[in-house]
């Protein structure tokens, strides 16, 4: 039984304090982020193109329109900000930096606030350090994990490792697989630890891991530690990413990626996550 005005399991209520809280986290976020040279932008709520960034399109809420295509409810901004600035408004604007403050929702009922911003011929870098900096003005102070997804692409590719096992992370089949530098590979977190293990493996795979202490090297960030068979999910993610936790909570998350041969940048903010000690 659905009782007067329930509210669906994860779905999201502000009113009163919290409201006021979420207000001032998101004109903390929209003023650094104009500050940065950013524009805002504010997508619609249906989308034509979200299956094109999921894997997993079962996460999508359907519906149709007036004439039977398919349509879904936001589930992700970055593919439809990307196409909005390049397809629709590019022959009016050469802005290449934008910012979104808007939710997005998945299936059954999942509602999550974002604070996002994307960078047309964007660099892995920039998105990171802004990331970064915008959390500490929220005074958090996460642990930073950086991957980069082609380590797990090309050991699947070349080598004949299921992605099922980084997708899933299933350290015990991946510990059997017959490479002898894989344990090294699950092991490593530290610059340090990556230079060593760099020396053990082919080429292919120590170039892309070098991607990584390169990426590092221009953040002054110290709570950073690598994950390079880490395997982000979204389907767009063509190279580097990073997720910023809190304990058990991911307050942020980024990457390099490339749609329709678009090649961009960028980073999503957790709103729900971060307001819970705000």
């Amino acid at each position: 039984m659905i009782f007067e005005h329930e509210i669906p399991s994860k779905s999201r209520l502000y009113f009163g304090q919290s409201a006021k809280k979420k207000r001032e986290l998101e004109t903390i976020c929209s003023n650094f982020l104009y500050e940065s040279g950013f524009e805002e932008i504010v997508t619609p709520l249906l989308s034509y193109h979200q299956h094109q960034g999921f894997e997993d399109t079962t996460k999508l809420i359907r519906l149709n329109d007036e004439n039977n295509f398919t349509l879904t409810l936001r589930a992700d901004s970055t593919i439809d900000v990307v196409r909005i600035v390049t397809k629709r408004l590019g022959r009016t604007t050469t802005q290449k930096k934008w910012f979104y403050i808007q939710p997005v929702v998945t299936y059954p009922s999942v509602e999550q606030h974002q604070v996002g911003a994307e960078i047309i011929d964007g660099k892995f870098e920039d998105v990171l350090n802004l990331s970064i900096e915008l959390l500490q003005k929220l005074s958090k102070k996460p642990l930073v994990q950086v991957s980069n997804i082609m380590i797990p692409k090309i050991l699947n590719s070349r080598y004949g490792i299921d992605l099922k096992l980084f997708k899933s992370m299933e350290v015990e089949s991946l510990m059997q697989t017959n490479y002898p530098w894989m344990k090294d590979l699950l092991e490593l977190e530290t610059i340090e630890d990556l230079l060593s293990v760099a020396k053990k493996l082919p080429k292919d795979l120590a170039n892309e891991l070098i991607k990584l202490k390169e990426c590092v090297s221009r953040c002054n960030y110290k709570s950073i530690v690598l994950s390079p068979l880490y395997y982000a999910k979204m389907q767009y993610y063509e190279g580097l990413t990073f997720k910023a936790f809190e304990g058990n909570d991911i307050l942020a998350r980024g990457g390099e990626y490339v749609d329709e041969n678009i090649s961009a940048a960028g980073f999503t903010l957790y709103v729900d996550e971060i307001l819970k000690d705000f």
